[in-house]
């Protein structure tokens, strides 16, 4: 099946036989236990909805099939994916690799929890250059973490190639998918080893459901993920599976409109007096737009941009807005629009962020699928009211 058809039927297949209920749409199952006619038998291979419940089963299957791996997980949040992969992959004194443009949140997750509280040591370089890659790597290495593009400088790095490099030293790779979605990147496809979401953005794409996934095609990784999953207990909820299974069902569609929304945004963007860069991979102006066509099969929703002027001109910008949202996450129908100096990357610290490029007047906009029209208007007046 094409990618379009896997993401209506994967997963919601009806049951026809006697016994079963016809369901065009997966029930939501909310039972947290399953009754059993044998006490050595689950009926259905199901006995607590933490371990393993019929609607999350479901959703799994279609994660899978998105990203083309053998196996799908979801869990309660992106972070709680993130925590579940790296506790179950990483001991005390192991050494990860990860890009130095990382979405706030899980550097806050390497820094404290698994650095502070586990030993587990960091190192953070520019994965534009793929040397930086080799020449970080240590004896204890065991895992690169990467995102691309990055979240908010939209930093790529070449996934074939640190795979390569990956396999001849035998270290796992994993990448968060978030912002491409697999309907234009598709990271196991190119070598690598797991793929991370955050499915509160482009998978559920209406903003009202909290979740994360790993996809993967190990059977021995997925077994010791599995086992944690349900140890640790941070389980995606049936109705949020639901929501997730039904999101899915348009991403597609959604995710052709977002990207034609966004390359007309940025383009506008660069043409402003009063914008000084534009990042977006779909631009030419990009420095690695021939990698971004040469590995995704689209650009994506997602544009950051610097404002001429600094903390003020940038709130004055953000507060005379009137149909983007002035809010955190991204990936939605709606299009949202943040400060990241101020709001989602607030927990780094200032020398941190200007280090590696998040200044203040970088602002970071997720466009959603309304009329072309009435965001590029609504941008422009807010763009004037600065002046």
């Amino acid at each position: 099946m094409k990618f379009e058809t896997k993401a209506i039927h994967v997963g919601e297949e009806p049951k026809l036989k006697e016994d079963g209920s016809g369901d065009v749409v997966i029930p939501i199952h909310l039972s947290s236990t399953f009754a059993r006619a044998k006490v050595d038998k689950p009926t259905g291979g199901y006995e607590y909805s933490r371990t393993g419940n019929p609607t999350r089963g479901a959703l799994e299957k279609r994660l899978a099939s998105l990203e083309n791996a053998g196996f799908g997980l979801a869990f309660s949040s992106g972070l709680a994916a993130e925590t579940v992969l790296c506790s179950t992959l990483l001991k005390s004194g192991d050494h990860v690799i990860a890009f130095d443009d990382l979405y706030s949140g899980t550097k806050r997750l390497f820094n404290t929890l698994f650095s502070r509280n586990f030993n587990i040591e960091f190192s953070y370089v520019d994965a534009r250059d793929t040397g930086n890659i080799k020449g970080a790597i240590k004896e204890n290495t065991r895992l690169i973490w990467l995102e691309t593009p990055t979240n908010p400088l939209m930093k790529l790095c070449d996934l074939k190639a640190i795979a390569e490099i990956a396999r001849e030293w035998n270290i796992l790779t994993a990448v968060d998918n978030t912002f491409m979605s697999p309907f234009f990147q598709r990271p196991l496809e190119l070598g690598i080893d797991m793929v991370v979401h955050s499915t509160t953005k482009y998978l559920n794409g209406h903003s009202d459901s909290v979740g994360g996934a790993i996809m993967l095609s190990d059977d021995e990784i997925y077994d010791k993920l599995k086992f944690n999953q349900n140890a640790i207990g941070a389980i995606l909820s049936p109705f949020d599976s639901f929501l997730v299974l039904r999101g899915i069902k348009t991403l597609a569609l959604r995710m052709e409109r977002h990207t034609k929304n966004a390359i007309e945004i940025a383009r506008y963007l660069e043409s402003q007096p009063n914008v000084k860069r534009v990042y977006y991979p779909g631009l030419e102006s990009h420095p690695q737009y021939e990698l971004a066509k040469r590995q995704m099969s689209g650009s994506g929703g997602m544009i950051s941009f610097e404002i001429v002027g600094g903390l003020k001109e940038a709130r004055r910008f953000l507060e005379g807005l009137k149909i983007f949202s002035l809010a955190e996450s991204l990936g939605g129908v709606e299009s949202l629009i943040e400060h990241p100096a101020m709001m989602t990357h607030a927990s780094i610290p200032k020398k941190d962020r200007e280090k590696i490029g998040i200044s203040d007047s970088l602002i970071r906009i997720s466009v959603g699928i309304e009329d072309i029209t009435d965001l590029v208007d609504d941008l422009d007046q807010a763009l004037q009211g600065v002046e």
